[in-house]
């Protein structure tokens, strides 16, 4: 929705350098997340899991959650969320 004002669904390609976290989140879209290389680290609240390439993830809307990238070679993979991510729907943790 940022980039295409297309409200039903959005397609990221993101690249995240090692190191790297994103704050928690509680968004109210459904997120599918595909790594292409590296790991991307997906912390929840019953834990976490390391998704490698080849691999993806789905979270749903309200579930929490926090990405990261914690190998030196951070990551490369594909988010859709459905509906379409908005910075007004993602719910940052503070």
């Amino acid at each position: 929705m940022v980039n295409s004002g297309h409200a039903s669904v959005s397609v990221a390609r993101m690249l995240s350098p090692g190191g790297w976290e994103e704050p928690g989140q509680r968004p109210d879209f459904e997120e599918i997340t595909v790594v292409l290389r590296g790991m991307l680290r997906v912390e929840h609240a019953a834990g976490a899991m390391d998704v490698r390439a080849g691999q993806a993830v789905v979270t749903a809307p309200g579930e929490w959650v926090r990405y990261s990238s914690p190998e030196p070679d951070g990551a490369e993979y594909v988010a859709v969320c459905l509906p379409a991510f908005s910075p007004a729907t993602v719910h940052r943790d503070e």
